[in-house]
């Protein structure tokens, strides 16, 4: 008995003491439970933390790149001041306002055309000729800034891959809308080539139409062969910021223009003398080619589209501005030794020259090459405006030596001074060819642009011409075309009664006076 009651005091004593532990127990966790859950929250903290800078990094990333690739863009856009104050610096007074009127809605022109069309021909993806995707009103699919797996490195703290229509020119990590605008300007600037050459004798409206098409239809085309994925950049040929999609092709449309309009009335005489016809303003002609300096430090490192750690837009910048400088000087000394006098046009000139020459090979050489591009392209341009004329395909401004001459030979000489190690650390577009193979592919795709761009812009100027007519009347080139074209006057408590350059002495006569130094005085046409 004694036994039994011991056992069942044992029995009670565990079962107590078991509800007791089991008390304690439950409130001990209860207790802990906060705890817990904040120490699992401290772990995964460090992860959301992280991921939230990430996401500040890339959006900085973006935002600073963005930046920088719209104002280098505005600096091109400010290059159309530039251009129109040197086309109307070097032309006559009375034709001052219709020049103005060409470099003022050209841009205006350009950017409808480009949205409308010209970006989706260019950069949509398609063929190795043309894009065929996300064409009209650049309205395809896109998800930018995100990268194309190959160019993750431009923003490593980026997840997002590129989705879309557009994937040549999916390499920069910046918004659809600041590619479009940076694009454009170069659209604009191709357009405004033309301008210069057929100066002082073509009809305004004839003039805006090419220009419409040339920025809608030929310069996209081309431009996809070189930067939207076309033939020509898939088998390594080189051009950075344009000196063949650029300037060669506005080059190439503006001699076609040339040659369907022929010379000004006075220009060449019978016996193949050639009379010069001088501008009426230097001061606007230098002004403007400072100002198109400037602007070009925004074309050529602007061409980057991301400002990185801007040893890419150092390099750029500097090469260009060097280029700038040996090409004036090339042109000053050229021009003193064949001409006797260090002609201020031929200097002008020669920095145009040396900007253009260096336009494609910035990114691809030294330096001291880029020096050297620019000096032969100062000398060049000379010797580009005295062959011109000798031809008798009168240019104004000298566009044809500057942007035709000087852009074939700056995409020329990628392959003449190509360097892989700036290749590979600066554009990031080595080929691993040599200077003889690289020479070799510039020189198809300098045909290639020629081909196409010269006889499809003499079809367009004669189809215009056919349609609407190109040239003023002789009646009108010789009063003026700010008359006649626009009846507004640049200068008018300024103007002359009889203008400096060939007039009428009345209306409709048969021979022209001319008042022009050089230029014979009676002009049979």
């Amino acid at each position: 008995m004694k036994y039994l009651k011991r056992m069942k005091c044992v029995l009670m004593l565990a079962i107590t003491v078991a509800i007791l532990g089991g008390m304690t127990t439950t409130g001990w966790a209860e207790e802990a439970a906060p705890a817990v859950a904040e120490a699992a929250a401290a772990v995964t903290a460090p992860a959301d933390q992280i991921a939230m800078l990430t996401k500040a990094s890339s959006d900085l990333r973006i935002g600073v790149d963005t930046v920088w690739v719209l104002v280098a863009g505005m600096l091109v856009f400010f290059m159309n001041a530039g251009f129109a104050l040197v086309e109307s610096g070097l032309c006559r007074a009375k034709n001052c306002t219709n020049i103005l009127a060409k470099n003022f809605i050209v841009f205006a022109a350009s950017s409808i055309s480009f949205w409308v069309l010209g970006w989706g021909l260019m950069f949509g993806d398609g063929n190795a000729f043309v894009g065929t995707q996300g064409l009209f009103f650049v309205s395809g699919a896109d998800n930018s800034p995100a990268l194309g797996e190959a160019y993750a490195s431009m923003n490593p703290f980026a997840t997002d891959k590129y989705e879309g229509v557009y994937s040549a020119i999916n390499w920069t990590p910046v918004p659809l809308w600041a590619k479009f605008f940076f694009q454009l300007v170069f659209a604009g600037t191709a357009a405004t080539i033309v301008s210069g050459a057929v100066a002082e004798r073509i009809k305004f409206s004839s003039f805006l139409i090419f220009s419409f098409i040339l920025v809608a239809f030929m310069y996209p085309i081309t431009g996809h062969w070189i930067w939207g994925g076309g033939f020509l950049g898939a088998n390594n040929f080189r051009d950075f910021a344009g000196s063949s999609v650029v300037h060669s092709v506005g080059g190439w449309a503006a001699l076609a223009g040339v040659i369907v309009l022929g010379p000004r009335l006075g220009k060449y005489s019978k016996d193949g003398k050639v009379n010069p016809i001088p501008g009426h303003s230097l001061t606007s002609a230098s002004l403007g080619v400072l100002i198109l300096w400037l602007g070009w430090f925004g074309f050529y490192p602007g061409s980057t589209m991301a400002a990185m750690n801007g040893t890419a837009i150092a390099h750029v910048l500097v090469n260009t501005n060097m280029a700038a400088a040996t090409g004036s000087l090339g042109a000053l000394i050229t021009a003193w030794l064949l001409l006797k006098k260090p002609d201020l046009t031929m200097i002008l000139n020669g920095c145009l020259a040396g900007l253009v020459a260096v336009t494609a090979p910035c990114a691809f050489v030294t330096i001291t090459s880029g020096a050297i591009i620019g000096l032969i392209a100062g000398v060049l341009v000379v010797f580009a405006v005295i062959i011109f004329d000798k031809l008798k395909l009168d240019d104004p401004v000298g566009a044809l030596a500057v942007h035709l001459c000087c852009g074939v030979f700056g995409t020329l000489a990628v392959g003449l001074f190509y360097d892989n190690k700036v290749a590979t650390d600066i554009a990031a577009l080595a080929t691993g060819l040599s200077r003889g193979e690289q020479f070799w592919v510039q020189l198809k795709g300098v045909f290639w642009v020629g081909l196409f761009t010269l006889p499809v812009s003499l079809i367009v100027w004669y189809i215009i011409k056919a349609l609407f007519g190109i040239r003023v009347s002789a009646e009108e080139e010789i009063e003026g075309l700010d008359i006649g074209e626009h009846g507004n006057e640049a200068y008018p408590d300024f103007v002359v009664t009889q203008p400096a350059g060939i007039h009428a002495p009345t209306k409709g006569a048969a021979g022209y006076t001319a008042a022009t130094v050089g230029v014979p005085k009676t002009i049979t046409t």
